[in-house]
């Protein structure tokens, strides 16, 4: 089981609202709405994605890293890698 499974419907929930708030941005671009409103919208829709990568990734650590750093060994070493590679992406964005 991935370590969101408790939390799925709020991350779901969280998705969709940010669909909505990118069909919302592509019909303000239709629509010939101002520049700077657009990219306000855009901001909050990057930051409501942020949010969504940032719950997931806390429930990544909190149960895979977790697991991981119990069995030791390879699975230890390459579940923390690739929380590393994770949070510096989530960082670079």
């Amino acid at each position: 089981m991935p370590g969101y499974s408790d939390t799925k419907d709020d991350h779901l929930k969280r998705l969709r609202r940010v669909e909505g708030q990118v069909r919302g941005i592509a019909k303000m671009v239709e629509d010939d709405k101002y520049c700077i409103d657009i990219l306000t919208q855009v901001s909050a829709a990057t930051k409501a994605l942020q949010s969504v990568a940032l719950m997931l990734l806390d429930d990544h650590m909190g149960h895979c890293l977790v697991e991981a750093a119990r069995a030791g060994g390879s699975e230890q070493e390459q579940k923390l890698k690739e929380a590393s590679e994770a949070i510096a992406r989530l960082v670079r964005s």
